[in-house]
């Protein structure tokens, strides 16, 4: 049978979207890098240790923090249809909020790691790459930003992977993401990335993976009311109950709701309001919960819905502090919140 290039796409959609194509994977990608399982034969010394360890941070020490004024890029100014980059944070826990008016929220608290800018990708190049290709297959393409977080041992990755440092001056990172930006928001290698990115009052997307509650029945899986309790129900308390007719058609029909694996899948929360920022420890407080349990990784930037986005120019192209090391404000509160310690009654 031969299909034109419609009706494959739709095949290809319609493939996509049953429930028998496996949506998870619990292992890494091929695209992964290999962490380095050589261990050493030889007994080295604690006096060759340390020359090792010296030689390793003289090589990956850092060139120098890139201040705002030595950005060597073309200086731009801030547009509505500017993207900027994201952060890569960690989900470290939920805390409640007060409001003025006396409303309990429930903030989840996400630290911005230590991100550092590793590589830019041109428009011209990530658009022949594997994904860029089908992202911007009908549209015009945007650049690609790699920023990296938690340096780590070089010990405990291969060559080839500690190469993509090298060229920058740091120390490998445990986590890479890529964001897309517009020309206009480009950071050059080696420029950290700061909590003060984001502004208290601002809407933001936070892309996470979910939980994963391993193989699930129905009840937790979809919800379903599940059988009687008593009055001869024998082994169907928690059943699903029938899965398809055997008139018309005689078959289980896609997309049937059934036991299976749950959890684990790619999320996206988004329109999510930061209501504080400590600017010492690099922490945001975002109204809501986020995709992940505790102590997962998740990605933060600047929200895609149309009705939320920026109205004012925010920090361009990220923020950079002041030159002397000082902070401004140590912890930045939305105008909503209730800040414990002010007076709440003024004559």
């Amino acid at each position: 049978m031969v299909l034109n290039n419609c009706n494959f796409d739709i095949a290809i959609l319609g493939l996509r979207t049953m429930s028998r194509v496996k949506r998870r994977t619990t292992h890494p990608p091929y695209w992964h890098v290999l962490k380095n399982v050589q261990k050493g034969e030889d007994q080295i010394s604690s006096d060759n240790l340390r020359f090792v360890r010296e030689v390793v941070q003289e090589k990956y020490k850092n060139k120098s923090p890139i201040k705002g004024s030595d950005l060597d890029i073309q200086k731009t100014e801030w547009n509505p249809k500017t993207k900027r980059t994201g952060v890569i944070a960690r989900n470290i826990g939920v805390q409640h909020m007060w409001q003025k008016d006396g409303t309990k929220v429930i903030c989840t608290v996400l630290h911005v790691l230590d991100n550092h800018v590793i590589r830019y990708i041109p428009p011209e190049e990530y658009a022949k790459s594997v994904i860029g290709s089908k992202v911007f297959r009908n549209r015009k393409p945007l650049g690609c930003l790699v920023v990296g977080a938690e340096a780590t041992n070089p010990d405990k990755f291969t060559r080839q992977y500690c190469s993509l440092f090298s060229e920058v001056g740091l120390m490998p990172k445990k986590r890479l993401a890529r964001f897309i930006i517009t020309p206009n928001a480009v950071l050059p290698p080696c420029t950290p990335i700061t909590a003060g990115h984001f502004v208290t009052g601002q809407a933001v997307d936070v892309y996470g993976k979910t939980i994963d509650y391993g193989f699930q029945g129905v009840v937790k899986r979809w919800g379903f009311k599940g059988g009687p309790a008593s009055h001869g129900a024998t082994k169907f308390h928690r059943r699903g109950g029938t899965i398809g007719t055997g008139r018309d058609k005689a078959r289980v029909w896609p997309g049937q709701k059934m036991p299976g694996h749950m959890g684990s899948e790619r999320r996206f929360c988004r329109g999510l309001k930061i209501v504080r920022i400590n600017m010492k420890y690099n922490v945001i407080y975002v109204k809501g919960t986020v995709p992940g349990p505790t102590n997962s990784i998740v990605q933060i930037f600047d929200t895609l819905l149309p009705l939320r986005k920026f109205t004012e120019a925010p920090p361009h192209p990220t923020y950079f502090p002041p030159e002397d090391g000082t902070l401004p404000q140590e912890d930045i509160y939305d105008a909503s919140l209730y800040v414990f310690g002010t007076p709440s009654i003024s004559v």
